[in-house]
């Protein structure tokens, strides 16, 4: 092996660092800044730091300090609605982060450097989904996600979804680490030097094909939603204001905007009502929710939080959170859910979040090890909301006799491709968001969130209307750009025409395509490297 080319401390030090700021300012900020094609390159500084490395403490080190940084710098915002949940946050995605790092290290020592470069894309597809797929996985900082904002490199999402893009831009960085090493060989050098303008022509010609026709494509209908932005103050809303102060502001910014503009949905954010409304004891309110729908004329849609009978086991509540049906002492369990009213119909469909957030929402697994509650750093008051498991498509029904089906996606589950593709593969036409970002305030963090929804969109080719609390409410059409936007903190009214689309794309038809064959193929070469270095071993004896 060449003797290593970096000074001890430069290589030690510098160059993982390097990596993580790379890796966390190319992840989406606000919507002004735009560094986003550094990911292409982020992990270079790494690889070349960790290139010699035969000892695993030193690769484990370098790759630590790496995801480190990188994770700060994209999730510190967490610890503004809670700092220790907020650094247990950061700390355990910087250690799930080096996983695919160390399936390379010791892919490396067993197969060789250069099949351990060739099997890093597939590695690192096949662990991001692998990640997402239990109860601990934060998921946020699946690489593809940070390319959310460039829109015209990201349409092939629509084949391949974000696990596409997550492999293609770790494709880059290994042509990259290759251009580096071939740089005094012409030949060699060249060949990498084509093969990365393919790697951004292709895309770009994809984008220009389908961005192209965008102008030709016309849905066959569109509806018009209004998303209710009340700007309610997160600790404000479930602490003093209580259940009359939070339904008059909701009722006063609705009724005015319908009473201007038309609308055929009416959208209020996540756990808009914050109280337990279905509850017997809080008919007074229900009734004046129905009233309301009733006098719009207008199908609501609402987050609120639910409760459902559960034998055998009680959720544990705050005060603020508390009512007759707690207090009562009946054994339930507690949803994060939404709902839609129609007018003139006493019934109600009813959603309940699947995908929570790990120990903010719900601490994983406690179902099994109940002492796990004790790690719970919840926002909302209420200790640990349990798991819905439907996916529920919505039907709403227009005023003029015509209806439409919705995917409403609450929150943090707006991060799972394979979550929203179900939803759509189910017959959903369009995609509504109700969120609550207000816990992060200015920083970076609710936009961060809307751009990873423009994914959705490219992904299943449908428009997105997303309602928030404090912002950020916009609706995104089915390439992932912004039609129409009201600005953040502010209380105010959205309403929109939004496409109703139809079909499916070769992703939700095909969600877990690409990753799973990225598992396979990383396997086989895994086998090749092993079966090709006992050959060798066998002819040198």
């Amino acid at each position: 092996m060449n003797r290593n080319p970096f000074p001890a401390a430069f290589q030690s030090i510098f160059l993982p660092l390097l990596s993580g700021v790379l890796l966390g300012i190319s992840f989406p900020t606000w919507p002004s800044v735009h560094l986003e094609p550094l990911a292409w390159v982020a992990l270079l500084p790494l690889l070349l730091a960790v290139e010699h490395d035969e000892c695993f403490g030193s690769f484990f080190r370098k790759t630590w300090v790496a995801t480190l940084v990188y994770c700060v710098i994209t999730l510190w915002w967490v610890c503004l609605a809670t700092l220790a949940g907020g650094l247990l946050t950061i700390f355990a995605q910087s250690l799930f982060s080096t996983v695919p790092f160390i399936l390379f290290y010791f892919f490396r020592r067993r197969a060789g450097e250069h099949l351990a470069m060739v099997s890093l894309p597939f590695l690192w597809t096949a662990w991001e989904w692998a990640y997402m797929q239990q109860d601990l996985s934060l998921g946020w900082l699946t690489l593809g996600n940070s390319q959310a904002n460039l829109l015209w490199m990201v349409q092939y999402a629509d084949i391949a979804g974000v696990w596409g893009v997550s492999f293609w831009v770790v494709s880059f960085n290994v042509l990259a680490l290759m251009l580096v090493r071939e740089r005094l060989r012409i030949g060699p050098a060249a060949a990498v030097v084509a093969a990365m303008v393919l790697m951004v022509s292709a895309p770009l010609g994809y984008a220009w094909s389908i961005l192209g026709g965008a102008s030709r494509h016309e849905a066959s209908r569109s509806v018009r939603v209004a998303m209710v932005q009340p700007d309610i103050d997160p600790h404000e809303k479930w602490g003093g204001l209580g259940p009359d102060g939070t339904l008059d502001r909701l009722f006063r910014l609705t009724g005015r905007s319908l009473v201007a503009d038309r609308a055929d949905l009416v959208l209020w954010p996540e756990t808009a009502i914050p109280f337990y409304i279905r509850d017997p004891e809080n008919g007074i309110y229900m009734n004046a929710v129905r009233r309301a729908v009733e006098q719009w004329g207008v199908p609501l849609l609402t987050g609120f939080p639910d409760a459902g009978r559960r034998p055998g086991a009680l959720a544990s509540m705050s005060a603020a959170a508390d009512g007759p049906a707690v207090s009562a002492g009946r054994p339930f369990a507690a949803y994060n859910a939404s709902m839609l009213l129609h007018p003139g119909d006493g019934g109600m469909q009813v959603y309940r979040k699947m995908r929570l957030v790990p120990f903010g929402e719900r601490v994983p697994y406690s179902e099994y090890l109940p002492w796990l509650e004790r790690m719970s750093f919840s926002m909302s008051g209420i200790t640990s909301w349990q798991q819905g498991k439907e996916a529920t498509v919505m039907t709403v029904r227009g005023a003029k006799g015509g209806s439409f089906r919705i995917a409403n996606i609450i929150c943090y589950e707006s991060i799972f491709p394979g979550l929203v593709s179900e939803f759509v593969s189910r017959g959903a036409q369009l995609v509504t968001l109700v969120t609550n970002d207000g816990w992060y305030g200015t920083s970076y963090g609710p936009w961060q969130h809307a751009a990873i929804g423009r994914l959705r969109c490219i992904e299943n080719r449908r428009a997105m209307a997303r309602c928030a609390n404090t912002g950020v409410t916009l609706v995104y059409d089915r390439f992932g750009r912004t039609v129409s936007e009201i600005p953040w903190w502010e209380g105010s009214v959205l309403v929109a025409e939004v496409p109703i689309e139809d079909g499916l794309t070769f992703y939700t038809a095909h969600p877990d395509l690409f990753p799973k064959a990225c598992i396979g193929i990383g396997a086989a070469l895994m086998l090749l490297g092993l079966v090709g270095r006992k050959g060798l071993s066998g002819k040198g004896r």
